[in-house]
């Protein structure tokens, strides 16, 4: 048993091995702990089981380390001890164990979580000790990890925990892993369980799971274990559901493609249907690689939300099929339907309001960057200057999914140059948003009060509606200065007269 380098666990862990012996209790590091060391994988979460009751060694424990306490499972005694020094953290959860410690491992999940260390090997005086060990071993994780498999250490660990089904395609895709057909099977078998699993922690596994490269292959992956209709059935719906002949695929896998569209023009992968070099014209930049990194709550940013907005896209698809005389069919109403739809899966999936709003925003809004132009003409800057107001922090996302959801409806069937016009149609839009930010960012023309002095208005929302149409023209290129900017305000005064006018 080699450990990685520059890990400064031990003397932490010698330092719990001395309190526990003073206590007279037994302890052990087991789980993810071991498996991660015998993978050379430094690792600063440790699974500490105890013979004693954990929830009072975790508090001695973090009086004695100068750290914080949290209680987790008072049912199933489990708490965590957060250490901090200088810029690293450390985790420390601890669990009692009733009987001995080869009946704890028995519970655990994966035969690679179910070895063990006693915690007193960890001596800072025993490194060559440490070199030596061999770690309790009773259902041979060693030896599967060494053939990077996955198997379940009983048939009922998913009785025991549904939110495991989840894990298991999770952990054998961070680890490369393969899982092994009997616990695919068990998968299978239990998949329907994971609804009954609180929303925060299937929310969690599922964003750590989209974070990953070629997240489209993992949840078709997790289609062919019942897992994804179990966590998201509104998708059953989209199975089957035939589209007009611009589009190679369903409803179903065309959504899947998107996901893997997506990352192809984020980077995490290559695109295997054509127009991989017209991609070069699609926009990107460091500041659009920030934005995307950018955090929209704990565990998630604009890149894996981007993701989940392209298997989201066309929820609503099925449910506003309509085929006309002509036999072709229609999706009218679709985005609008759709992201509703969306907000209620995510929210049953405890997102947090910014998440919701932001994949919202995508599904409402992915059909309108190619709605902006005109058959034979670019759109206008009115035009791009009202989707940027509209769609807010969203923007580029937007057009990043409204890329990635053209390139997977003629899949295999693309024509080279209808994928360069819209690789250009993206890219001038988000061109020229930047040109209009230059344009209206430095100068402001006129305020609210020289609205209320030169006009002799009062403060409300006219005000605000009027300092709108003046900074959306100075965004458009249709004025550039003062004079222009107050003749502007005339006319949209004189318009409100005579409609006044009109209507008495």
């Amino acid at each position: 048993m080699s450990f990685p380098r520059q890990i400064d666990v031990s003397a932490i862990l010698s330092r719990v091995s001395s309190l526990l012996t003073q206590r007279g209790y037994q302890g052990y590091v087991v789980g993810g702990f071991i498996r991660d060391w015998l993978l050379d994988k430094q690792t600063d979460d440790v699974d500490i089981a105890v013979s004693g009751n954990a929830l009072d060694i975790a508090r001695e424990v973090a009086t004695d380390l100068h750290g914080k306490s949290i209680l987790l499972d008072e049912a199933n005694s489990v708490a965590r001890v957060i250490l901090t020094k200088e810029e690293q953290q450390w985790q420390l959860d601890f669990s009692s164990f009733p009987d001995d410690i080869e009946a704890d491992l028995a519970r655990r999940d994966f035969t690679i979580n179910a070895m063990a260390v006693e915690l007193k090997q960890f001596a800072t005086t025993g490194a060559a000790k440490q070199a030596q060990s061999k770690p309790i071993d009773p259902f041979h994780g060693e030896k599967d990890l060494k053939h990077k498999i996955l198997r379940a250490v009983s048939k009922q660990i998913f009785e025991a925990d549904a939110a495991r089904l989840l894990r298991a395609v999770r952990l054998a895709v961070e680890l490369d892993f393969s899982i092994e057909p009997g616990t695919e099977d068990l998968i299978r078998r239990y998949a329907q369980s994971i609804s009954q699993v609180p929303g925060e922690r299937v929310r969690e596994e599922l964003l750590r799971l989209l974070s990953l490269p070629q997240a489209a292959q993992h949840l078709s992956y997790m289609d062919r274990l019942g897992l994804l209709i179990a966590l998201i059935p509104e998708l059953a719906e989209s199975k089957g559901v035939a589209q007009p002949t611009t589009h190679f695929w369903d409803v179903f896998e065309h959504s899947l493609k998107t996901v893997a569209a997506v990352e192809a023009l984020i980077g995490e992968n290559t695109w295997e249907y054509g127009c991989g070099d017209m991609l070069a014209a699609a926009p990107w930049s460091d500041s659009i690689e920030q934005h995307l990194s950018q955090e929209v709550s704990k565990g998630s940013n604009h890149r894996v939300l981007l993701k989940l907005g392209g298997l989201l896209h066309d929820i609503a698809k099925p449910r506003t099929k309509v085929v006309d005389d002509t036999g072709r069919a229609h999706f009218l109403g679709h985005p609008k339907q759709g992201a509703a739809i969306a907000a209620g899966i995510l929210e049953r999936l405890r997102f947090s309001n910014k998440e919701i709003n932001l994949v919202e925003s995508l599904v409402y809004h992915h059909l309108r960057p190619a709605q902006m132009a005109n058959e034979d003409s670019l759109p206008t800057q009115r035009a791009i200057y009202r989707y940027f107001r509209d769609s807010g922090d969203a923007g580029i996302d937007i057009l990043l999914l409204a890329l990635a959801d053209y390139m997977a409806t003629r899949g295999p069937l693309v024509n080279v140059e209808d994928c360069k016009e819209h690789c250009h149609l993206i890219n001038y839009i988000w061109t020229e948003h930047g040109t209009q930010q230059a344009k209206a960012s430095p100068v402001k023309l006129v305020d609210g009060h020289d609205l209320i002095d030169t006009f002799g208005l009062t403060p409300g929302p006219l005000v605000g509606e009027l300092l709108a149409l003046v900074h959306e023209a100075q965004a458009s290129g249709e004025l550039s200065t003062r004079e222009e900017a107050t003749a502007l305000i005339h006319r949209e005064l004189g318009k409100q007269r005579c409609n006044t006018r009109a209507t008495n």
